[in-house]
């Protein structure tokens, strides 16, 4: 498979592929030709269908597509122009060599997971927590979703890379006062985003559901521990409370889509694990994504600033 960071002009690219966008224009002549972006996990080129032929089959914008085209230069940048294309088997590629995916190796971040789940000493808490992270379903999504569309650990893996650092920080932050629950904490940093694979389509969609975009995540993942709970005589009134008001909060502040604030330690606890994880995440990803030797990052419109590159 050609890479596309690799590619250079007069090169042949041939693999597979992911389809981001297809259009179909017409040239100065009144013909129609069509104009594709292609993606993986190095990168993105535009494409060309200058003719269809039978080399040239049925796919759609989202299609993982087999390729074979010849790269040119055209206006300072490379262009694909595509001589086959068809829809690729499956089994014929991995989505993690198509898409962006953690830096991170799942398998360490899974095993920091469930150590953390062995942690809990809190019989019902701890029951909760098997209930939901060892479902094959939830299993399956939690471990390859994105922790969000776009704003912050938006790949392959980002979900739940992004949980066992806000877990991280929140059993940091509650061994800095007391009195604290820490399986409280726990549990509420490991379920604060369960809704998230409920939210958001799998890759390599990674979209807005029905449900994603009319109940949001929060609601979604209370729902889920509702659900969860049933059978789960060990857990405690008190502590299903709590776990849910935890859900319910950790956005912070209503401005930010947080239907309660925290009141309780536990709760602010995981509301500023998850501030900071995903607020410094977005700086991390600015940095790594620009030039090492210049100063200035540009403007955030999430954090809503221009960010600067410390150059000691």
């Amino acid at each position: 498979m050609s890479l596309i960071v690799d590619l250079k002009s007069e090169e042949k690219m041939q693999g597979c592929y992911l389809c981001k966008y297809k259009q179909m224009l017409k040239n100065k002549n009144g013909k129609d030709y069509l104009t594709v972006k292609l993606q993986d996990a190095t990168g993105i080129i535009e494409g060309k269908i200058w003719a269809i032929h039978p080399g040239i089959e049925e796919f759609n914008v989202d299609d993982v597509v087999s390729v074979e085209a010849e790269v040119v230069l055209y206006q300072d940048n490379l262009q694909a122009n595509i001589g086959k294309i068809k829809r690729a088997e499956e089994g014929s590629y991995e989505l993690k060599n198509l898409l962006p995916h953690t830096p991170k190796d799942i398998k360490v971040l899974e095993e920091k997971l469930f150590s953390r789940i062995d942690e809990v000493k809190d019989p019902g808490i701890k029951k909760l927590l098997e209930a939901i992270f060892y479902d094959d379903i939830i299993y399956k999504y939690f471990m390859s979703g994105a922790a969000a569309k776009s704003v912050h650990h938006a790949y392959l893996g980002g979900l739940l890379e992004h949980t066992v650092s806000v877990a991280e920080i929140g059993v940091f932050l509650a061994s800095r006062y007391e009195p604290v629950n820490v399986d409280l904490v726990v549990a509420g940093c490991l379920l604060h985003d369960i809704g998230k694979i409920y939210e958001l389509s799998a890759f390599p969609k990674n979209d807005y559901t029905d449900e994603g975009q009319l109940l949001g995540h929060i609601m979604l993942g209370v729902e889920k521990v509702n659900e969860a709970k049933a059978n789960i005589e060990e857990l405690s009134q008190e502590a299903l409370l709590l776990l849910k008001h935890i859900i319910l909060s950790h956005h912070g502040e209503y401005e930010y889509g947080s239907p309660k604030r925290p009141k309780c330690i536990e709760a602010m606890i995981v509301h500023l694990a998850d501030y900071s994880d995903s607020k410094l995440k977005m700086f991390e990803e600015m940095l790594r994504n620009s030039d090492p030797n210049e100063p200035s990052l540009g403007y955030n419109k999430i954090l809503t600033r221009n960010m600067r590159r410390s150059m000691l």
